[in-house]
């Protein structure tokens, strides 16, 4: 078959010359397509690669913070409060600790342990928590500080507290039935004794908390004083002795209430030795109401103190101790009076506390009427002088 006519030799060679430019020089506009077209499938790639390192450090970073809660839950198991606090200069105070919550002392500032050495509180303040933050409360630390702190001391045993008593797998009677079954003091009694002789607290007192059910008869020769709640529930009971003090096992230190009930003039003590010694010396104000937080400061306390500090015409006294963990507990009084909005005074006694400002005066009164009775003897009955 004949092939058609280029027109001439020099056409088809033109021709051919500009195909083979088409297909090897491409034009402006085709250019740019096919950059884009190549950036497209760049930029996608670089995305996939990106989100794949994501991915990886997302992991990563969920392992690595795993590791570290592991950790942290590690040191938190292998290291005690009581560790922290004895190598911070603290000691147990003894008898003011129990099996279940033992206090701690360095100077003015008290810390309780509990849950086996793995919480603590500040009676004194609202700070609690854990190891860590015991650390920090202590040393004002940064986490990061408080959790080397905590890991310097894995190999560190603190000394464990040497009770008088042996532990007992027996759970415990009901504080109302333990209660129950203990007598009321009774003139000549070991407790009556105790209260009379050694805390100077007279008759009439003692027998005015028997009368409204604040007293028992406590072991070898100890005293029980109630604490209630706002509804009269009996929550537990602080005991004090010629050997022992401390709090019931089992039971709550809200407060123990001697007084009318309803009475406008709310004196708060720190024990309940201190509550009927105030009541002593001021003859049993019937305006007051003498109360005892126990030496604790439990958010029920606090709650307590404040549900009796909102009626109306209320003076809220702080009648704490005279050194410096009573005037703590006095600020905090005093915070609550503003808060609530009932007026405020503070009763401070001339020596540490009620009690042994009840032993100074009743001395002196003694001495002086030990004095106006050698004074009316007959000259012959007088002991002759010595040397």
């Amino acid at each position: 078959m004949p092939l058609a006519s280029c027109g001439g030799k020099g056409s088809c060679a033109a021709a051919g010359t500009a195909g083979r430019r088409a297909l090897i020089i491409p034009s402006a506009c085709a250019s740019r397509a096919l950059a884009s077209f190549a950036l497209r499938g760049v930029r996608k790639g670089l995305r996939e690669v990106r989100g794949k390192e994501k991915k990886e450090r997302r992991t990563q970073g969920r392992a690595g913070r795993t590791m570290e809660k592991n950790e942290l839950e590690e040191l938190r198991d292998r290291v005690s409060c009581a560790a922290v606090l004895e190598k911070a200069g603290f000691a147990i105070d003894l008898p003011e600790s129990t099996r279940k919550a033992v206090k701690y002392r360095r100077g003015a500032e008290i810390i309780i342990v509990i849950h086996g050495g793995k919480g603590w509180f500040d009676p004194l303040s609202d700070a609690k928590g854990d190891v860590f933050s015991l650390v920090g409360h202590l040393d004002r630390a940064p986490f990061a500080s408080a959790v080397r702190r905590v890991a310097s001391l894995v190999n560190f045993v603190p000394t464990q507290p040497t009770w008088s008593r042996p532990s007992s797998d027996r759970r415990p009677a009901s504080i109302p039935k333990r209660w129950a079954t203990r007598r009321k003091p009774w003139p000549g009694s070991m407790t009556w004794r105790y209260l009379h002789n050694d805390r100077f607290l007279t008759d009439a007192v003692i027998r005015a908390a028997i009368r409204h059910d604040l007293l028992r008869e406590g072991p070898r020769g100890s005293m029980w004083a109630a604490h209630r709640d706002g509804d009269g529930r009996l929550t537990g009971w602080e005991e004090r002795g010629p050997e022992w003090r401390g709090f019931s096992t089992g039971g709550a230190k809200i407060l123990f209430r001697f007084g009318p009930i309803q009475a406008p003039r709310l004196c708060v003590t720190e024990a309940a030795i201190d509550a009927m010694s105030l009541a002593e010396l001021e003859r049993e104000r019937t305006d007051s109401l003498y109360l005892s937080t126990g030496g604790g400061w439990s958010p029920a306390t606090d709650a307590a103190i404040r549900a009796l500090a909102a009626q109306p015409g209320v003076l809220l006294a702080a009648a704490t101790d005279n050194n410096s963990q009573g005037e703590r507990y006095a600020d905090r009084l005093q915070a609550a009076a503003t808060e609530i909005g009932c007026a405020f005074a503070r009763l401070r006694p001339a020596a540490i506390d009620w009690n042994a400002e009840l032993k100074a005066r009743s001395g002196k009164e003694r001495e002086g009427r030990v004095g106006e009775e050698g004074e009316g003897r007959l000259p012959h009955t007088r002991r002759p002088r010595q040397g």
